[in-house]
C-alpha cells in the first residue's frame, strides 16, 4: 500500500498532458508521465507544476525505473497505470503503414509494467480499431489482464457524451484487481460546437492568417486565395464543398464525379451538432470538416484546443503552429480524464465500503 493511501499514477505516452491534466482535476496525483516525443515536455511540466516529465522510449525502459527514480511501490492498491499510446497502426486514418507498425506492439511494452508493479487500476484509451482489427494486441492484454485476476469492462465511447464537443469515438477499458469495474456513465444529450466556442465564449472574430502572440493563442492558418474563394462560397453552418462543386475553377480534379466521397473535406462545421473528431491536423480545411461555422478560416488552435476541452489557460508550447497543433490533436481530452478519474475516486469508496462491511460481519 502506498504511504499516504492516496492515489499516485503514472501516465505512458502522455504527451501534452490531457489524461493528466483530467486526472488531476479529479483530485488524482500524476506522478510522471513518460513520452519519445521531447516537443511535448515543456507544455506537460509547465502546465502540470509537480508532475515530472520523463523523455524515454517505453521499450528501453527499464521495469524498475519508477521504483528507482520516483519511489513507486510494487503491488500498491493505490497506484494507477495509463495507457493511451500511440495509435497509427489501428488508426482508419491513412498513414504510413511501415511508420504506423512501430505503434502496434506499444500496448504490449505496457503491459511488461502492468505486471511487474501489479498497479490497483489500469486504464487504456485507444482508437476503436485497437478491438477489431484481426491482427489487434487486445486479445492477448485482455487475456494477461484475467490471469493477474483483474476484473476489467471496455467499451467503443463516443465522447460527445461524456463533455466533450467532438464525435470521437474511441476505446476505452477500465481494470482493477481489487474489485468490479464499470466505465462512466454517458451523458443524455450530446456536447455541442456552440457551448464551447464563438464570441460569446470568448473568441473574436479573426481572419485566415491572424496571429495572436498572447497565451491565449487564437492564431490561425493562412489560405491561398483560390481556398479562400472556396470558403466564402461554402454556406455557413455545415456547408460542404458540394457548393462548387460545378465551378470550373474551384473544384478540385480529384473530387470531379466523386460527390459522396470525402464530402467532410473543405465542409464548415455546425453550430448545434459535436464537431469532427481533432485530429493533429484541424487547423487546415483541407483535412476534414475543420472550417469555422462562419467565418471564412479554419479553427484557430485555441479553438481545437477548448473542442479537446482544455481550458483556456492551458498553454501550449511547441514553439510553431504546427507542433502546437500536433500535441492538440494527439490528446486525450482532459474531460475525458476527469471523468475516469472521477470514477476511480468513486470506485475507491466502495472497495473501502466493501472491505468495512466484511470485517463487520465476521
Amino acid at each position: 500500500m502506498s504511504k499516504t493511501n492516496e492515489f499516485c499514477a503514472i501516465d505512458f505516452f502522455c504527451g501534452g498532458g490531457g489524461m493528466t491534466h483530467g486526472l488531476r482535476q479529479a483530485g488524482i496525483h500524476v506522478v510522471g508521465g513518460i513520452d519519445f516525443d521531447l516537443a511535448c515536455k515543456t507544455t506537460y511540466e509547465d502546465n502540470n507544476p509537480g508532475t515530472t516529465f520523463i523523455h524515454s522510449d517505453i521499450t528501453k525502459l527499464p521495469n524498475d525505473y519508477f521504483e528507482k527514480n520516483l519511489n513507486i511501490l510494487r503491488n500498491d492498491d493505490n497506484l494507477i497505470l495509463v495507457g493511451c499510446s500511440p495509435c497509427q497502426y489501428y488508426s482508419i486514418i491513412n498513414t504510413s503503414r511501415e511508420k504506423a507498425r512501430k505503434s502496434k506492439d506499444l500496448l504490449r511494452e505496457f503491459k511488461r509494467f502492468v505486471d511487474y508493479y501489479n498497479p490497483g487500476f489500469v486504464l487504456v484509451e485507444n482508437v476503436p480499431g485497437l478491438a477489431s482489427r484481426h491482427d489487434s494486441v487486445l486479445p492477448e492484454f485482455l487475456d494477461f489482464l484475467e490471469k493477474k485476476q483483474y476484473r476489467y469492462e471496455w467499451k467503443i465511447v463516443n465522447m460527445s457524451y461524456y463533455g466533450v464537443p467532438q464525435s470521437r469515438k474511441r476505446f476505452s477499458l477500465i481494470a482493477s484487481r481489487l474489485g468490479e469495474v464499470y466505465l462512466p456513465a454517458p451523458d443524455q444529450e450530446q456536447a455541442k460546437l456552440v457551448d464551447f466556442i464563438g464570441e460569446a465564449h470568448g473568441f473574436q472574430r479573426v481572419e485566415a492568417g491572424h496571429s495572436d502572440k498572447s497565451d491565449f493563442m487564437h492564431s490561425v492558418s493562412k489560405l491561398n486565395d483560390i481556398n479562400l474563394r472556396r470558403l466564402m462560397k461554402t454556406p455557413h453552418d455545415g456547408g460542404s464543398r458540394l457548393a462548387w462543386k460545378d465551378d470550373e475553377e474551384l473544384q478540385l480534379p480529384c473530387y470531379i464525379g466523386k460527390d459522396h466521397s470525402f464530402t467532410d473535406v473543405y465542409g464548415r462545421l455546425r453550430w448545434n451538432t459535436p464537431s469532427s473528431t481533432i485530429t493533429t491536423g484541424f487547423y487546415k480545411i483541407s483535412c476534414g470538416r475543420f472550417a469555422h461555422p462562419e467565418e471564412n478560416r479554419g479553427l484557430s488552435i485555441r479553438e481545437g484546443a477548448t473542442l479537446q476541452t482544455f481550458p483556456h489557460n492551458y498553454i501550449f508550447k511547441g514553439g510553431c503552429l504546427v507542433n502546437n497543433a500536433r500535441i492538440i490533436g494527439n490528446a486525450v481530452p482532459p474531460e475525458y480524464g476527469r471523468r475516469l478519474g472521477l470514477l476511480l475516486q468513486e470506485l475507491k469508496k466502495n472497495y473501502h465500503g466493501t472491505i468495512q462491511n466484511q470485517s463487520q460481519s465476521r
